[in-house]
């Protein structure tokens, strides 16, 4: 997997416009809410549409990929949360730029920044063993089926 940050190359963060700050972590929000979305969709295949398909030689699996997709929808909503406090700053820094030790503010928000990049490579290896585990199971499945 490549390099997931989110900021622009160069000291953006350091260098920025507390408004321009801004705009980019709405953006962190909305690609939050997007895979918040996306892991709803994950689980519902795996606990829903593939219920049937559990059967003794692939639970352990199905168990390991659910766990996974939980712990990723706990950090999406940990992060989402974290994301709307850190907007919340920022718009009180565009009121009043004194508000907060901007050094200090600033490395919260490239530390948040690190974080989202992080969750994003571990949703997409989530995202992509979800796949290929499903795609075996019917696999499997069609193997059976077929004379």
């Amino acid at each position: 997997m490549g390099n997931f940050s989110l900021r622009p190359k160069g000291d953006f963060t350091w260098t920025a416009e507390y408004r321009e700050l801004y705009i980019l972590t709405e953006h962190w929000q909305s690609d939050l809410k997007f895979y918040k979305e996306d892991l709803h969709f994950l689980y519902h295949l795996v606990d829903k549409y593939f219920i049937s398909l559990i059967n003794k030689e692939n639970l352990e699996e199905m168990r390991n990929l659910s766990s996974g997709l939980s712990e990723t929808n706990i950090n999406c909503d940990r992060l989402l949360e974290k994301t709307s406090k850190h907007l919340a700053h920022l718009a009180e820094l565009i009121d009043d730029p004194f508000k907060y030790d901007s050094h200090k503010f600033r490395s919260e928000h490239e530390k948040l920044e690190n974080e989202i990049a992080s969750f994003i490579k571990k949703f997409r290896e989530i995202k992509k063993e979800t796949f290929v585990d499903i795609e075996q199971v019917v696999q499997k499945e069609v193997k059976k089926l077929t004379p």
